[in-house]
């Protein structure tokens, strides 16, 4: 297993489109474990493939908070959702790419996804709460899309100067 850099906005590949995976392999199936470890060191609860510089359709997330509940790593290969509920609900929500930074965020309360696994099946699965949540996050990445862009411009810009200063500092060690 190997812990993987995140990205940090502003980065370019934050804002691509990623292509869809070509099919589920055993290299995939490493990716999905660096990943988890990944998102499980940081800590946070969804992680996509670009913010580790992979321009792939995959994200992995697992929202059990509880310290007596039993993990529940989910990997979501070329995910669609195919039903979002009218019902809205917001959350404040904060993102591996943009540390330290969390600004409310209203999504969908409940959404439908389908999703090819790593045992190459295909599954569907109806998410609400913090799962629901998470899910578009993650989806919103695949499609170059941050949380900060559902924010003002103010808001927006203020935070994306404030990730420049970190990275500049990052940058000089």
């Amino acid at each position: 297993m190997t812990l993987k850099p995140i990205i940090l906005h502003p980065d370019p590949r934050l804002k691509k489109v990623c292509a869809p995976v070509s099919g589920v392999s055993s290299d995939l199936g490493k990716l999905a474990e660096d990943m988890l470890q990944t998102m499980y060191d940081a800590p946070g609860i969804g992680l996509a493939a670009p913010q580790v510089g992979v321009m792939q359709r995959l994200f992995v997330m697992d929202c059990v908070k509880g310290q007596d509940e039993a993990p529940r790593p989910m990997v979501l290969i070329n995910p669609e959702v195919t039903w979002a509920s009218d019902e809205q609900h917001t959350y404040e929500e904060g993102c591996l790419s943009i540390p330290e930074h969390y600004a409310e965020v209203t999504r969908p309360a409940k959404v439908r996804m389908a999703w090819t696994g790593l045992d190459n099946l295909r599954h569907e699965e109806e998410f609400d709460g913090l799962w629901a949540t998470c899910a578009q996050h993650e989806f919103d990445h695949l499609n170059g899309r941050l949380f900060i862009d559902y924010l003002g411009p103010i808001k927006r810009q203020l935070i994306t100067r404030r990730m420049e200063k970190l990275k500049r500092e990052r940058a000089r060690g």
